[in-house]
């Protein structure tokens, strides 16, 4: 255990919280689970998507001596993972099977000096080179994500990390951190036992993403559930999302009717070559692609936290699958909506599935209660909550079943048509057929086979096909009829349908009450509709979107998402804030000192013109202002060191202090801080690329062998000579 008190160990994590990631406060249980893993204990962390699981690994990483290794189960996602650490301004690498002899060399060399903190490493390549990395390396901890993989309890069981386990024996004295996001009871104790893990500490945060409304729609046909689909899209113009789809052949209908609609929509699945599904991902990464229409293949490696919504055009297999992809919408805080749509045919495709697969009565279970999710007539956050073990007696009032609370109906009648016509048939037919008989339908396969010559024939024809759908669902939930699956998956009595079929017993339905969504805008074009949205003539709302842009043109240039420059959360608070130093921006929530460097000065100009353009002049310097401030310490002859500790701010922000004040006329040589020759490398690779304004792909261009400080006085040099 290391000898620093708690209270000095959390004052070392608060301060690298603000100064690398740019926040003020830990999330509930963080402060914790960073405390049990500086402990060195064996500790689990269930914690929603978007809850800051990260933060718990990567700052103790950071405290302790040594480097932790970070498993992760998909390249793209460590690769993503790697390149966000560094924007932070934190030493990290990813370990893969690309890697030359000389490349795995210079990664050791690193992690022996101290540059790389986290190395991350899949679990096929960290089972065989965990021994070379042993005496090579002093390895403080081992972070394990999506660790529900090595459950064959989960939801997304991958035999590869069944053998994590094995490096407990080659690391006896190493501790283990596993994080996940989803896993119920049977799954926890599961995680810790593979894991042989000693005493564990286990951290369950809440559950509850109070931001994500819930909304169930069943009974629709496909031209229905597009045409909905396209009413809800159109009122969220620009806000990207995803449609997951329970087959290949679904995505590609998906996305080939909304394009015909005229919306920029794609598909993804595994069928598609590598580079196909690489271009959709990056595409909807950075912004250039707003509607993925996927299986649920797409999503473990997005890390994207302004998506806007998730909808999903059939039912998922279990409950675990639809948390954690609905969890993809909403991870920066703000309103995120979610659309499920179901139908019978879902639940006899999944069956079918979970039949076919090697725990098909745990599959089967899991799938029914994804269905009383479904048909549920109660708060949904209740019953997502509640299955997580998470008690809550209020209504969230933001579920479809909160906003429009169902009356009960005397179903009695309707169950005993169904029943009746079932018996008639033999309990021989499916739910389909069962409709068509009961709407008295002239089906080639009906009149074949005698149907339409029974009693009960045609009884139902008053009532809509969609609705004895949504009926249907409800005999099933209420368990007054069955699906034979091992017999073509046609209807059978139960006891229960038998008492209500003669009488014995009254049956209540939920009466069917039709919801739509409340359009925003008025359609014009799919992709150009965002003028209409409530809210952007606003100033806030147009300085976002300018914002936006000019996070959009700066990932660009530096070949990475845009969300890895500024969260829109972080927009949206300098949009408010409006700050228009150093300090002020130091102060946006998100916004540490290495992005301060890197991106702050494009942001803060931006902002300024902003200003400048509603109000007809720029905002003056205070008396007091941090300029002003920097400037009386310069001019009295302290060296930017010394400015930087009296002032308690970092070098970089000092160094931005300099150039800014230079740029407004200040008499403060450059030149003095930058070698001639270094000058002129900087020029070089400026003009080699064509910019003027972002330090990352200068430095990057070259080779890091310039200090940021230079290339942003260099840049100031530039700007004032023009």
């Amino acid at each position: 255990m290391t000898t620093l008190e708690p209270s000095a160990l959390l004052d070392n994590a608060r301060h690298l919280l603000k100064t690398v990631y740019g926040y003020d406060n830990f999330r509930p249980l963080q402060e914790d689970i960073i405390l049990s893993i500086l402990d060195s204990r064996d500790t689990l962390v269930l914690m929603p998507t978007g809850g800051g699981k990260s933060v718990c690994f990567q700052i103790p990483a950071l405290l302790k001596q040594g480097v932790c290794l970070v498993v992760s189960p998909l390249i793209a996602l460590m690769r993503d993972q790697v390149e966000a650490l560094k924007r932070n301004g934190i030493g990290a690498a990813a370990y893969n099977s690309s890697f030359s002899q000389s490349e795995l060399r210079d990664v050791i060399r690193q992690c022996q000096s101290g540059e790389i903190k986290l190395l991350y490493v899949s679990p096929e390549k960290l089972l065989s080179v965990v021994p070379f990395l042993k005496e090579q390396l002093t390895i403080s901890f081992i972070a394990i994500d999506e660790a529900h993989c090595i459950s064959s309890w989960g939801h997304d069981f991958r035999p590869e990390y069944t053998q994590l386990h094995t490096i407990r024996e080659v690391l006896p004295g190493i501790p283990v951190i596993a994080l996940t996001a989803t896993a119920d009871k049977t799954t926890r104790r599961d995680i810790c036992e593979q894991l042989k893990m000693k005493d564990p500490q286990i951290f369950i945060s809440s559950f509850d993403r109070p931001n994500l409304s819930l909304t169930v729609r069943s009974g629709l046909s496909l031209k229905e559930k597009v045409s909905e689909i396209d009413r809800f899209l159109t009122a969220r113009p620009n806000e990207p999302g995803i449609i997951y789809c329970l087959s290949r052949k679904n995505t590609e209908d998906m996305a080939a009717k909304l394009k015909a609609i005229g919306y920029p929509a794609a598909c993804y699945h595994a069928g598609l070559e590598s580079s196909t599904r690489n271009k959709v991902q990056d595409d909807f990464l950075n912004d250039r692609l707003q509607i993925v229409c996927a299986t649920v293949a797409f999503g473990m490696g997005i890390d994207k936290s302004n998506v806007r919504w998730v909808i999903h055009s059939n039912l998922p297999k279990n409950i675990e699958s639809y948390y954690q992809e609905i969890g993809r919408a909403g991870r920066d805080s703000y309103k995120a909506d979610t659309v499920l749509y179901y139908s019978y045919g879902d639940v006899v495709m999944q069956t079918q599935f979970a039949n076919d697969s090697s725990q098909k009565e745990l599959n089967l279970a899991k799938l029914h209660r994804m269905q009383q999710f479904a048909e549920a007539n109660i708060c949904r956050r209740k019953i997502l909550l509640t299955y997580f073990g998470e008690a809550v007696i209020q209504n969230c009032g933001n579920c479809d079943v909160c906003k429009n609370p169902r009356p009960m109906i005397d179903g009695t009648r309707l169950a005993q048509m169904a029943l009746s016509a079932v018996s008639r048939m033999n309990e021989e037919a499916g739910g389909n057929m069962l409709i068509n008989v009961l709407r008295g339908s002239s089906n080639q396969e009906l009149i074949q086979k005698g149907y339409q010559n029974i009693k009960t024939y045609g009884v139902g024809r008053d009532v809509p096909y969609a609705d004895w759908q949504q009926y249907m669902l409800q005999f099933l939930h209420l368990g007054i009829l069955e699906v034979a699956y091992d017999q073509g998956s046609v209807l059978k009595i139960t006891p229960l349908g038998k008492e209500v079929l003669f009488g014995k017993h009254p049956l209540q339905l939920s009466e069917l009450v039709p919801i739509s969504f409340e359009k925003k805008s008025t359609k014009k074009t799919k992709s150009t509709a965002s003028s209409d949205v409530s809210g952007t003539d606003t100033p806030e709302e147009k300085l976002f979107q300018a914002l936006r842009g000019l996070r959009l043109k700066l990932a660009q240039q530096d070949g990475i998402p845009p969300y890895m420059i500024f969260s829109d959360a972080s927009l949206r608070s300098m949009a408010e804030h409006l700050p228009t130093n150093d300090e002020d921006m130091l102060a946006i929530s998100g916004v540490g000192e290495k992005k301060m460097e890197l991106y702050g000065n494009d942001f803060l100009e931006a902002i300024q013109s902003f200003i400048t353009q509603r109000t007809g002049a720029p905002k003056k310097v205070q008396k007091g202002d941090t300029y002003k401030i920097t400037l009386d310490l310069y001019t009295q002859g302290m060296e930017i060191e010394a400015i930087a500790v009296q002032r308690e701010m970092s070098p970089t922000t000092i160094w931005s202090h300099i150039a800014y004040l230079a740029e407004q006329g200040e008499a403060i040589d450059l030149r003095k801080y930058v070698p001639r020759a270094d000058e002129q490398r900087i020029r070089d690779a400026a003009s080699a690329i064509g910019n003027t304004t972002a330090l990352k792909p200068i430095f990057d261009h070259l080779n890091g062998e310039v200090e940021y400080h230079k290339i942003r006085l260099t840049l100031s040099l530039i700007k004032m000579e023009i």
